[in-house]
């Protein structure tokens, strides 16, 4: 009894934990991506979004960042940059997409049933309309496979600009583009 109890407040681990790396993720996918991202940042919290559409190469097509007047919560910025990123690609006359976001709770939102009394309820049914008219798939994504999609949530929440539709690259944004398009891996934390 006392080698269990020992053995359970052992500073010695004997669960080895498994390093997992994570890249820009295109699943094979032959056609058009969309990434998203919110981003809650400062002090006091701005809120801000932000999303890069490419080809399934890494080839950037279009970009768009913002703020979110008055806001500090995460979740209506998240759902706002899938809404964003797909009014952006409608806008480009993209029918076919993949979309990837980092969170899980807005996947699940917009690929569960219609919720009436959800404080974000008619954002939700905005995105999902979207979806419907077109040939749109929603995916998960690991933080670290986001990077680009990141960088401009980021950009969003520190700017004053409800929108900003990068037709280029916006500056420092290029080496984050190129290590998504060349593969390259970042260790999960």
């Amino acid at each position: 009894m006392i080698a269990t109890l020992t053995s359970c407040f052992s500073s010695r681990s004997t669960i080895t934990s498994e390093e997992i790396h994570v890249k820009w993720n295109n699943s094979n996918y032959s056609g058009v991506i969309l990434n998203v991202d919110g981003s809650c940042l400062g002090s006091p919290v701005r809120a801000g979004y932000g999303g890069v559409i490419r080809n399934d190469s890494g080839y950037y097509l279009s970009g768009f960042s913002g703020f979110i007047q008055g806001s500090s919560d995460i979740l209506l910025a998240e759902l706002f940059a899938i809404y964003q990123g797909l009014t952006l690609a409608k806008n480009m006359a993209i029918d076919e997409l993949v979309c990837y976001s980092d969170s899980l709770h807005c996947i699940n939102l917009l690929k569960g049933p219609n919720i009436k009394y959800h404080v974000y309820a008619v954002l939700i049914q905005d995105i999902k309309k979207l979806i419907s008219q077109r040939n749109i798939t929603l995916c998960h994504t690991l933080r670290e496979g986001n990077n680009c999609a990141d960088f401009l949530a980021k950009l969003g929440a520190s700017s004053d600009s409800d929108l900003t539709i990068h037709a280029s690259p916006p500056e420092g944004f290029f080496d984050i583009l190129r290590s998504d398009a060349t593969g390259t891996f970042y260790l999960r934390e």
